[in-house]
């Protein structure tokens, strides 16, 4: 699993969201590649998911969250898709 959080430099939310979001996501998913997008720097791709506001979070390169969910809201997330390529359980 994939997961992209949008921020600029300077966004207090962005900074403070930051670790807990990363946390949350790896216990959900251990195996999730995180990645930090400095939407100024990739503006082009963040106009491409429709980053408007920030910060935002992309997953498998969709964006899911267009404002900041809380941890729980990503690992429930996460976990949810997880189970559907997981249909068996497995």
């Amino acid at each position: 699993m994939n997961v992209e959080l949008f921020y600029t430099e300077g966004c207090s939310r962005c900074a403070a969201a930051r670790e807990g979001l990363k946390a949350a996501a790896l216990e959900a998913v251990p195996d999730t590649t995180w990645r930090e997008i400095d939407a100024i720097k990739e503006l082009d791709y963040a106009v491409e998911l429709g980053v408007l506001t920030l910060p935002a979070v992309a997953i498998n390169g969709a964006l899911v969250f267009s404002s900041l969910p809380t941890p729980a809201q990503l690992a429930r997330e996460l976990q949810q898709r997880l189970d559907l390529e997981r249909p068996d359980g497995d």
